[in-house]
């Protein structure tokens, strides 16, 4: 590999090697499949890159000689482009994913938390709401994932996804602990918060800090 490709391997964001990781799976796809596949795996565990994305990363992957793509014949109705990874692109890929320096701390960002930190602005009923509907979503998660299990199971080939769905199946039983947990503590800061509002009208309604 030139100097200028080690370079640009280095460069590459991460949605490039999750979309080159998709083309190392045996066959060719289209962007539009490897969309799907995204969907149907990656954002269980990572994230899933919108099509545009995958598209971009596409054609970055081909001008570093990592994909190499082919129209479809005449045979088919619309003409379609079909994406595979090559040899050099195989070779970054498995050096990129066994280098562990490279993969970072995991990275959680909770837009329920961040409103749930902002109780003191909101109705209480509401945050249970919102939570309730965190709990609903994450059980819909949930028989996605089990799905998705269901199909890479019986595929040699997809031993290790699977394995990461596992893992994604056990988060998201965690997440539906945590969240029930999470309203059980809102129904008893619920009490406490009311016996100390009461407090503060007789009180005159001090702050809660000095000064």
């Amino acid at each position: 590999m030139t100097s200028s490709h080690t370079s640009k391997k280095q460069d590459l964001p991460p949605t490039a090697w999750a979309v080159l990781g998709l083309l190392s799976f045996p066959g060719e796809r289209t962007g539009y499949e490897l969309k799907k596949w995204a969907d149907s795996s990656l954002r269980f565990f990572y994230w899933s890159p919108a099509i545009s994305q995958i598209y971009a990363e596409l054609r970055r992957l081909e001008e570093l000689g990592y994909a190499a793509s082919a129209r479809s014949g005449p045979e088919e109705v619309r003409a379609k482009r079909r994406y595979a990874i090559t040899d050099a692109g195989r070779e970054a890929l498995a050096g990129w994913a066994s280098d562990t320096a490279e993969a970072g701390p995991p990275v959680l960002k909770h837009g329920l938390l961040l409103r749930v930190w902002l109780g003191h602005l909101a109705e209480p009923e509401r945050l249970r709401a919102m939570v309730g509907g965190h709990l609903e979503r994450t059980r819909g998660e949930l028989a996605a994932v089990r799905e998705a299990m269901a199909q890479a199971g019986d595929v040699p080939e997809w031993a290790f996804p699977a394995l990461a769905l596992r893992w994604s199946e056990r988060q998201h039983l965690a997440e539906l602990e945590l969240g029930e947990a999470l309203l059980a503590d809102l129904a008893e800061l619920g009490g406490v918060v009311k016996g100390a509002a009461e407090g503060d009208r007789q009180a005159g309604g001090d702050a809660p800090t000095p000064g």
